[in-house]
């Protein structure tokens, strides 16, 4: 399994007594205020009533805070991913298990990967539970959210207390929305030397494997997130695929250029590609996304900017770096239309 390693050359940057993750370049950013902030929500229709606490605390504090905020969680839990999408009409990316997970499932992955976590401004993680109405929520920018209803105000205030946190008017001077946020940066952590290397799309797959995540998205149809409904639309599904014959670690990355109209649409067209070869079985979906015409590659330089027909148009196929032989890259595309006996 590849290692995360974060860039050793990167300085943490610091705006007066407060510390940002590596990920944070400041800008012209305010000091932002340590403490909390505290909104009320009145539930709607079967919710209850709740409130939001926002915590935002130096770096070196912020581990600990996190763990103590997880502690408020029941013994099964909803996880949640929210990560910076590379979708075309979508920024942000929110993937969330289907099922409930033993939260000690969902610590062992915290502490697996909250080196990364702690640091990477692009990716938050959380959980929720219904009994209690119950999330905690480490954001991208690593403050900490937590929604919670009424009776448990008492409880949470006191947990800030302990981490020495009170209530405070404000957090990110002029809100996260505001103009720290647009004049500050976000810039990558792990060290990417070279194919090898663990990336950000590497450790989101390990998180939605381990905690059976979904990408929140009505797999049936496709908008932009506005609810602009977009029709056909071009796509790059990446997946990870094992031989049907030989050593399974053996394996590679197939990607696929295809146009179709929804999620389901992407995944019935892979299943189909898959079922009339013999070469690869697919192990897992590595990411999936929606990408804008002009950002097309090459072998699509001819294609329609209007189609009405969901297709495949072509699968690269990307044997492991490490593992390929001269045989294994210079083997027939088992998808290529051209070849005899295969679709």
């Amino acid at each position: 399994m590849r290692e995360f390693r974060l860039q050793q050359e990167l300085s943490r940057y610091r705006v007066g007594g407060f510390a940002l993750p590596l990920g944070i370049i400041p800008g012209d950013m305010i000091e932002p205020v340590q403490g909390y902030t505290v909104t009320y929500n009145a539930g709607e229709h079967e919710e209850p009533d709740t409130y939001t606490f926002h915590a935002v605390v130096s770096h070196e504090r912020i581990m600990r805070l996190v763990n103590d905020a997880f502690e408020l969680l029941p013994d099964s839990v909803i996880p949640i991913i929210e990560i910076g999408s590379r979708d075309a009409y979508r920024s942000l990316d929110v993937y969330v298990s289907q099922i409930e997970l033993p939260i000690q499932e969902f610590m062992e992955s915290w502490h697996r990967y909250k080196a990364v976590l702690l640091e990477d401004a692009s990716i938050g993680i959380g959980a929720n539970s219904n009994e209690p109405y119950l999330e905690v929520f480490l954001d991208c920018w690593k403050g900490v959210a937590i929604h919670a209803p009424l009776e448990m105000r008492q409880s949470i205030e006191t947990l800030l207390a302990e981490h020495g946190l009170e209530e405070v008017q404000s957090t990110w001077q002029d809100n996260a929305e505001g103009d720290d946020v647009t004049h500050s940066g976000v810039r990558e952590v792990l060290e990417i030397v070279d194919d090898e290397s663990a990336d950000l799309d590497e450790l989101l797959h390990r998180l939605r494997e381990e905690l059976a995540l979904d990408l929140n998205i009505d797999p049936e149809s496709n908008c932009d997130e506005t609810g602009r409904e977009l029709g056909m639309t071009l796509w790059q599904a990446v997946i990870v695929a094992e031989p049907t014959a030989g050593d399974p670690s053996e394996g590679a990355y197939l990607t696929f250029w295809m146009t179709a109209s929804s999620l389901r649409q992407v995944e019935e067209l892979i299943d189909q590609a898959m079922q009339v070869q013999d070469v690869w079985v697919c192990e897992s979906l590595y990411s999936v996304d929606r990408m804008a015409f002009d950002e097309r590659p090459d072998d699509l330089a001819d294609l329609p900017l209007v189609r009405s027909e969901a297709q495949i148009h072509f699968v690269e196929v990307d044997p492991w770096a490490s593992r390929a032989t001269p045989e294994q890259e210079g083997a027939r595309d088992p998808f290529d239309e051209d070849d005899d006996g295969t679709a």
